[in-house]
């Protein structure tokens, strides 16, 4: 089989000539904790004591929020960072975006996203589930989401690089790995695999 990758070293490669583009595209894995911890305590003080929403209401938004999220991690990492375009500029996007994490997947300061893509996302999607629910539910909603999806990114950094032991979590790795090293075109769930069942991505044993 095809090696998938040019370097499975904690080793790293320049994209971008001007220093401040490349600073912003290398981060720590702490970073979304620092930047979304809040956030997400912001809107679940807003559902408890602005709007005062029940525990039941809160529980059930918040929850219905992760699983969201859960789509949403499955759906841009098949469609969007996974979509290669044929021109060069497209090919060089596609690059920066995610191909870059395939080439050196154990890169650790590109494991988790740089809030220059992060928050602009989040922000998108905060406008975007704002007209569907409204301004109170989107509060426990948007909690769930974004816990979700802090969730994702250190699930990220934590089965390339933790020693993992339990085999809920090897079950992830091991998901994650068969992504990386034997068929970039299965298992698109980091965070879990159940989308990768629904749409039938997932990696079938027999096989």
């Amino acid at each position: 089989m095809a090696k998938n990758y040019i370097s499975n070293k904690d080793e790293t490669v320049r994209l971008f000539e001007n220093d401040f583009l490349e600073t912003l595209s290398r981060v720590h894995w702490s970073v979304p904790l620092l930047i979304f911890v809040p956030i997400i305590s912001y809107f679940l003080y807003r559902a408890i004591f602005l709007f005062g929403l029940t525990f039941s209401t809160i529980t059930i938004w918040f929850l219905i929020g992760i699983v969201v999220w859960t789509f949403t991690e499955y759906f841009l990492h098949r469609f969007v960072f996974h979509y290669q375009p044929k021109s060069e500029f497209g090919n060089r996007l596609h690059f920066l975006m995610h191909g870059v994490h395939h080439a050196y997947p154990k890169d650790s300061k590109r494991l988790v996203m740089p809030p220059s893509v992060s928050l602009p996302l989040a922000s998108l999607f905060f406008i975007l589930y704002l007209k569907i629910l409204g301004y109170i539910i989107i509060s426990p909603f948007f909690a769930g989401f974004l816990t979700g999806y802090l969730f994702y990114d250190i699930t990220h950094y934590a089965i390339h690089h933790f020693n993992l032991h339990s085999k809920f979590w090897l079950a992830i790795k091991n998901h994650h790995a068969k992504h990386h090293y034997q068929n970039p075109e299965l298992g698109f769930g980091v965070s879990q695999p159940v989308w990768d069942y629904v749409f039938g991505t997932d990696f079938n044993e027999e096989k």
